[in-house]
């Protein structure tokens, strides 16, 4: 039986679905995190419940500038992926140079005063402010206080997991 583009163009999709469901079902199970006491979750789903401070390991960064909570990762139910942690910039302090990547991201200022910069343009902001930064927009933080400066850090989209 001979085969024209159009025949192929057609099973192509149907051939590489199992790859692609396979691969996106090893991801999601190798990065669930649920609360203290859920039940077993779907491999890859993020469950509801409480998150508890005290299960959330501190990670110091190389140049001691930053310290970070991771709080969860994984999948939405309606199938976005989300990440979120908690960071503490010291005086001066910025958890990396200005970078970016597809997923977005919201930073939620707790306390002290952060300089956000977005495709170089700086703002100051301080607690209950929110600091956006859209897929691709190149970004970063410093703090731009005399104290400590937390925030929350939400990712959400492709790559946030």
């Amino acid at each position: 039986m001979e085969y024209t583009r159009r025949d192929l163009c057609t099973l192509l999709p149907s051939a590489l679905l199992p790859c692609a469901l396979l691969a996106e079902a090893l991801t999601a199970s190798a990065q669930t995190a649920a609360p203290e006491g859920a039940s077993p979750a779907v491999a890859g789903l993020i469950e509801s419940g409480p998150y508890s401070w005290d299960s959330f390991v501190a990670k110091v960064s190389a140049n001691g500038a930053s310290t970070s909570r991771a709080i969860f990762k994984g999948k939405l139910a309606t199938g976005e992926s989300v990440e979120v942690h908690e960071t503490t910039l010291a005086v001066g302090g910025s958890p990396h140079p200005p970078h970016h990547h597809l997923h977005s991201e919201m930073l939620l200022i707790r306390e002290g005063t952060l300089e956000f910069t977005v495709n170089g343009k700086s703002s100051t902001v301080g607690p209950g402010s929110v600091a956006f930064a859209a897929s691709n927009d190149e970004h970063g933080a410093k703090n731009a206080g005399d104290k400590p400066t937390t925030y929350f850090v939400v990712a959400i989209g492709p790559g946030a997991v």
